[in-house]
């Protein structure tokens, strides 16, 4: 069992959790991931390392309710455990080398880009962050960002706070300024990464993206994470999550992630179901 030290409301939808695992920490890097199981009924999910403390031996996460598991995982209580927590699995981000970086994150993908950004910058990487959220209510993560920047862009669609406009908008702004990223690293969206890839593109960058958010059962067993990349077949969890962005097929992609949308809703409504019976 795992024990939850710390649980932290972010935003209506999106909660943080630290969890002891001890061995977990020690090897964490960022960009890899973890998989739990909330109870030994429960099904497995993969969610990517937001952050870790190798000294105390926690592990953080940040995930957002979409469906049933992390429903579960939202109504357990600091001090409480949950039955599995394996990892970390996945390849670690390339950070080496690194001069300056554009690092781009969307809405709960800023949770995953936040490590990658803090380790740039202890390498002593120019890190320009760009964060996007579709309005103010949703925001996370903005103090932890702008102390790990050079420079932040702080985007809501509707303009309620930051800048308004896209990611994207914010990225060419500071390409067309006369900033040259040795790369750029995009994670949110499938739709938001699509585009920040064409937008570094007519500049000749590189854009590395995660695909952390197809990912189902994490070890390439189920297939549910499979994606064109360069022409040929890749999973993101096992030769991933994260891949040269203008090799991915992001249609196809997007495509076949809305095939589980029905089911994860009417699992998602099933458990609420049950945690309202249980409060009756």
């Amino acid at each position: 069992m795992y024990r939850i030290v710390t649980k932290k409301i972010l935003n209506p939808t999106v909660t943080l959790m630290e969890i002891e695992a001890p061995m977990v920490a020690r090897k964490a890097q960022p960009g890899q991931f973890i998989i739990l199981r909330v109870d030994e009924d429960g099904e497995r999910i993969p969610l990517t390392i937001a952050g870790y403390d190798r000294e105390k031996g926690t592990v953080t996460i940040i995930f957002q309710v979409v469906g049933a598991t992390t429903a579960k995982l939202n109504h357990k209580a600091e001090g409480e455990a949950i039955q599995d927590f394996v990892g970390p699995l996945g390849n670690a981000t390339h950070t080496e080398g690194l001069k300056k970086v554009a690092v781009v994150g969307g809405g709960v993908g800023c949770a995953i880009a936040l490590p990658v950004a803090q380790k740039l910058h202890a390498q002593g990487c120019e890190v320009h962050s760009i964060v996007g959220f579709r309005t103010r209510d949703l925001v996370i993560l903005e103090d932890e960002f702008r102390a790990c920047s050079h420079q932040m862009k702080l985007m809501t669609d509707d303009g309620s706070y930051g800048e308004k406009g896209l990611v994207t908008n914010a990225l060419e702004a500071l390409i067309q300024a006369g900033n040259r990223y040795d790369q750029v690293i995009a994670i949110g969206p499938l739709i938001m990464m699509k585009f920040t890839v064409q937008t570094a593109l007519k500049y000749g960058l590189k854009t590395v993206v995660s695909m952390n958010p197809i990912m189902v059962d994490g070890t390439g067993m189920c297939g549910g994470c499979r994606l064109t990349v360069g022409g040929k077949t890749r999973f993101a969890c096992v030769d991933g999550p994260e891949f040269d962005g203008a090799l991915v097929d992001f249609d196809e992609t997007m495509s076949r992630g809305s095939v589980y949308q029905p089911f994860e809703r009417h699992a998602y409504e099933e458990t609420c179901n049950l945690f309202q019976k249980e409060v009756r």
